[in-house]
Formats: structure tokens, sequence, C-alpha cells
């Protein structure tokens, strides 16, 4: 049963217009008769996570990583080339934009089915109904900051009859904090049960580290410095949730792309230019293999990391991304300098303990103790250990990276994005009249 919720793009884009949530199906049930049930719901709240977890996740880290340049395009498809080129020239028909605002929109509707839902379904299970709608609040607040990530307005809840309504990406995020704040409120005031933590979340995630953990990521990105502190404070560094894959049913979807069908591949160092990484960096060979190939001004490896098959897991989010989120919110906070050099050293001297194995292996911070540049050093540091985890283009927008030109062909690059934000796709302009005017870039 749980793969009826897999939907690959092609049957997304088929069933999405306007960012309608409604599946016609003639051989199956509808959306609203599968969560008009117990055993329903429950599954429709699996097939939310894999959906995320197989379809959603691939489109964000491999369109955003081609974006901020972690990937470079090598097939000859026109989506492939398009996002490779990136500049104004960037259509508002590419698949691939296509496919991260439908497939955010669609965890966004499932999530939203299941809010509604659970409370009537579920009424006499609370154990139960407090996991199933936290865990659905998790996700629709992750598709609202995935969709924050890369348009500059976003909708924060589906509309069966269409036309959403659209809010600035700083209000996406601060809805996305709200409903994570509504997801750790439920479990407190009611834990969820040993079979909604066997059946849903399974053994590899811990439903209250991620939301804490997401609280620490959008409450950083929204600019609230304090409470993205006292979040990442909350996450124990020596817990692992992870996103399962079977290899058949789900299969990982950074192995699918970039070592199946190599429409794109992994441009050496992180994708970054040169002078902003050490050579020495453990994680050079944590996320790459094999021999460095040269394609044009580009550097190639194989992908390893977490695509070293098509069953292996990838982290819901990495512990060090906790202490990197305390350097930065110490530092643009105003606080003390020397806290935000031992948090950057906890993860540059990093060389065992680590629950991924992602490790740097590198000394102490020796450089500059100015903001601006302890600033540079955070960016830095995410790029290696964030490694394409979708979070590199909001990044490069939040440190002030270089900015690209309309026309990004010059060579050689000096820019580390290609676009700011994405255009709104055609198919959400056909088809609603709110939908906000293209960014330039």
């Amino acid at each position: 049963m749980k793969k009826i919720f897999v939907c690959s793009l092609s049957l997304i884009a088929i069933v999405f217009s306007s960012c309608k949530m409604d599946i016609v199906n003639p051989n199956g049930p509808t959306d609203a008769q599968v969560v008009s049930t117990r055993e329903g719901l429950i599954t429709y709240s699996i097939g939310m996570k894999q959906n995320y977890a197989a379809s959603a996740f691939e489109s964000l880290a491999i369109t955003t990583g081609g974006t901020t340049r972690e990937v470079k395009g090598i097939a000859t498809f026109t989506t492939v080339l398009e996002i490779e080129a990136g500049g104004s020239a960037l259509p508002t028909f590419n698949a691939a934009v296509l496919g991260v605002w439908l497939r955010m929109n669609r965890v966004m509707g499932m999530a939203d089915d299941i809010i509604a839902n659970a409370p009537t379904v579920l009424a006499t299970d609370n154990a139960m109904r407090s996991g199933v709608v936290a865990h659905a609040h998790l996700f629709k607040a992750m598709a609202i900051g995935s969709l924050a990530t890369a348009f500059e307005q976003v909708p924060i809840a589906t509309n069966k009859a269409g036309g959403v309504t659209f809010v600035t990406r700083q209000n996406g995020l601060l809805k996305a904090i709200e409903l994570l704040e509504q997801a750790a409120a439920l479990i407190a005031a009611t834990a969820p049960s040993g079979e909604f933590n066997t059946r849903v979340t399974g053994a590899n995630f811990s439903l209250l580290n991620c939301i804490n953990a997401y609280l620490a990521r959008y409450n950083l990105m929204a600019g609230r410095y304090a409470q993205a502190i006292a979040a990442s404070n909350l996450v124990p560094l020596s817990s692992a949730s992870q996103f399962a894959y079977d290899g058949a049913q789900t299969v990982n979807p950074i192995f699918t792309q970039l070592r199946v069908t190599n429409s794109y591949s992994p441009r050496d160092n992180f994708g970054l230019p040169a002078g902003m990484f050490d050579p020495a960096d453990g994680r050079i060979a944590f996320y790459f293999q094999g021999a460095q190939v040269t394609s044009g001004p580009d550097v190639l490896r194989t992908i390893r990391g977490f695509a070293q098959t098509n069953s292996s897991p990838i982290p819901v989010y990495l512990p060090d991304e906790m202490r990197l989120i305390k350097a930065e919110a110490i530092l643009r906070s105003g606080g003390t300098v020397a806290d935000a050099i031992t948090e950057i050293n906890a993860v540059r001297q990093q060389s065992s303990g680590d629950v991924f194995g992602v490790h740097a292996n590198l000394p102490a911070y020796s450089g500059s103790t100015t903001v601006n540049d302890l600033l540079t050093e955070v960016y830095r540091q995410r790029c290696a250990e964030l490694y394409l985890s979708g979070l590199r283009l909001e990044d490069s927008r939040r440190f002030g990276r270089t900015a690209p030109p309309a026309n990004v062909n010059p060579v050689p690059v000096t820019f580390e994005r290609t676009r700011n934000f994405y255009p709104y796709p055609d198919q959400e302009r056909l088809n609603n009249p709110n939908t906000p005017a293209d960014p330039a870039i």
C-alpha cells in the first residue's frame, strides 16, 4: 500500500493545477476516502513522509544544487541545461522548477488532509492523534520552508478549489515556525503512542528532535536568533534521524540522479570557488570518491556520502548543523565571538563521534576574528557539512555571496549561484490569478 503515495514527477504534473490537491484515480480510493478511516489515515501519514523523502527532497536538493553549482548539469536534456545556465533566461516552463513547486505543494496538501481529518477520525485515540497531527505539522512546515528557499512568495495552505494565495517568504517561514511550535506542544501534551512510533516514524526518526532541528533552522532563516539558539540546544548531537529507502518501492533519490540517470555530476570541493575550501578537509573524502574528471572549467567527482547505494538512508538533518546555527546566530545577534569560535571549532576539529561519520578533521580556526570573517567561515563549514542538503541557495543569499549576473555565461565564474529565486511555473500562473510577478533573476 505504501507505494501508492510515492508520486513521480509525471504523475504529480498531471494531478496539479493551481495547487489543487484532488487525485482522480478510477482504480483506487480518493484522498478524502483514504483519510476517513484510522488505517487509511495512518497509511497516508506514512505515504506523506515517503513522498517527501523520495520525491520532494530530490527536487529541492538536485534543482537548487544545480543553481548553487554544487552539481553540474551534464545531460543534454533541455531542463537540465536550463538549470545549469540559470540567469534571466531560465524559462517559466522549466520542468525542474515545476518539480520543486508541485512536489512541495503535494506534501503540504497531504499534511493539510491529515490535519483536517485526524481530530475526527482519531477522536478517541489521543496518543495516535497527537503523533499523526504533529507529524503532519512537521512535514507541512518542511514543505513551506523548502518553498521559501526557492521562491520569493509562497502558499501556506492548499486549496482544493484552486487559486491559493501567497505570502512573503518571511511570513512563510514564520508560518513554518508556528506549525513546528504547535507540533511540539501537541506531543508535549500527549506523548505519541508506541504504535505511532513503530508504524509511522520508525526506529530511526525522532519526531521531537526533527521538530526542534527545523525550528532552529527556520528561526535562523527568519532572523530570530535567540529562538534559533534555544531550539538548537534542544537537539541531542548523538541522535540520528533518517529518511529510509528500501531500494525497490522507495529509492535514494540522490543515488538515482547522480549515479544512475547521471543528469548531474558533483563539482569537486563542494562546488566552492578556489580559496573557499581546505583540501585537507575530511569531508571531501566523505562526500566524493573516484578520480577527478575535468569538464570544461569544472572538476567533477563521483558522489559518495549518503548516496552510496539505492537504499542508503539520508539524514533528515545533520547534528553539526545545530552547532553552525548557534555560531551564526551568536555572530549575527552581537554575542560573544569566542562562543561562536567554540562552535565553529567543534565542527572543524571533529575527527570521530559524529553519528553519520561526517568529520572535517581540520585544525582549530586561526583566521581573522572579525564578525564578517567568522560568518564567512560559518558559510564555508555549512557548504562542506551540509553538501546537497537543499540549504545552499538560502545560505548563499543570507551570507551575501556574490549575486549572479543576468548573463551567467562568462568564464571564469566568480559567482556561487545562477539565480536568486526561481520564476513561478507557468502551470501555476495559467491557473491562478494570485500568482506574483516573477523575480528578475
